[in-house]
C-alpha cells in the first residue's frame, strides 16, 4: 500500500469534489420540481397526460444511464443543424450541460414514481376535510396534500439522491474530469489503481453518509411524534 499516493491523491479529489457536488445538486434539484408536474400529471384525469409520463417514465427506468449520457452527448451531433436552427446548439455542445440533463431527465423519470407512491398514499379524509373548510383544489395540495405527500416519500428519495451521487461519476465518459476523471487520470499515470480508489470511495462514502444524516434529520423535523419520541429516549438514556 503506497500511502505517500494516497495523501498526495487526497488534494487533488478535494480539488475537484465541488464538480462532483454540483452536478449531484443541480440534477436533483431540476429534477425533483420536474418530478412533482410529472407525479401530478400521471394522477390526472387525462389519459393523454397519463400515458406520456408512463411513457416517459419506462423508457428512462428501462435503459442504463450511461445509455442515455452518450445518446444526448454523442448523438446530439447528428442534429447539429436542427438545434442551431432553434439556438441550442450552444447548450448540447456542450459536456457540462448534457451531463447534467442526462442526469435531471433519469432522476426525474425515479423520483416521479416516488413522490406520486407519496401522493397516493395521503388519507382521502385529509382532503375531504381540506375541501369542507373552503380550500381550492390548488390551495389543498399546497397545504395539505403535498406535505404529506412529502413525508412519506422522503425515506425513499433518499435513496435516490444516494445513486444520483454515486451516478455523477459516469460524466467522466463524456470528458467532464470530476473525481472519478481524476481518479483515472491519477491511475493512468500512477498504475495504483487500489490506493486512488480508495481515497474516491472514501469521498462518495462522506458525501453519503452527510446525506443520510441530513435526510434523517429532515424527517425528524417533519414528524413532530417522532421528535418527541427522540426525547422521550433522550430523557430515559440521561442517567439520574
Amino acid at each position: 500500500m503506497d500511502f505517500e499516493l494516497i495523501a498526495s491523491t487526497f488534494p487533488r479529489m478535494l480539488a475537484v469534489l465541488d464538480k462532483t457536488l454540483i452536478l449531484a445538486a443541480s440534477s436533483l434539484a431540476i429534477g425533483f420540481f420536474l418530478a412533482i408536474g410529472l407525479a401530478v400529471a400521471s394522477l390526472s384525469r387525462f389519459a393523454v397526460a397519463r400515458s406520456l409520463v408512463a411513457g416517459y417514465v419506462y423508457v428512462f427506468r428501462s435503459t442504463p444511464l450511461l445509455v442515455q449520457l452518450f445518446l444526448i452527448y454523442y448523438g446530439s451531433g447528428q442534429f447539429r443543424h436542427a438545434f442551431e436552427a432553434v439556438g441550442l446548439w450552444a447548450l448540447f455542445k456542450d459536456a457540462w450541460f448534457c451531463a447534467i440533463f442526462a442526469l435531471t431527465l433519469n432522476t426525474a423519470a425515479y423520483s416521479c414514481m416516488i413522490i406520486r407512491g407519496g401522493l397516493q398514499s395521503v388519507p382521502w379524509g385529509q382532503v375531504e376535510a381540506a375541501r369542507a373548510v373552503g380550500m381550492s383544489s390548488v390551495l389543498a395540495f399546497r397545504r395539505i396534500v403535498f406535505p404529506i405527500a412529502i413525508r412519506q416519500a422522503l425515506p425513499a428519495y433518499s435513496n435516490e439522491m444516494i445513486l444520483m451521487v454515486k451516478a455523477t461519476s459516469l460524466a467522466s465518459t463524456i470528458t467532464i474530469i470530476e473525481m472519478t476523471g481524476t481518479a483515472k487520470n491519477i491511475i493512468s499515470a500512477t498504475y495504483r489503481p487500489v490506493e486512488v480508489f480508495l481515497v474516491a470511495g472514501a469521498f462518495y462514502l462522506t458525501i453519503n453518509f452527510l446525506i443520510t444524516r441530513a435526510v434523517q434529520a429532515l424527517e425528524i423535523w417533519l414528524n413532530p411524534h417522532q421528535r418527541r419520541r427522540s426525547n422521550r429516549r433522550t430523557r430515559v438514556a440521561v442517567p439520574r
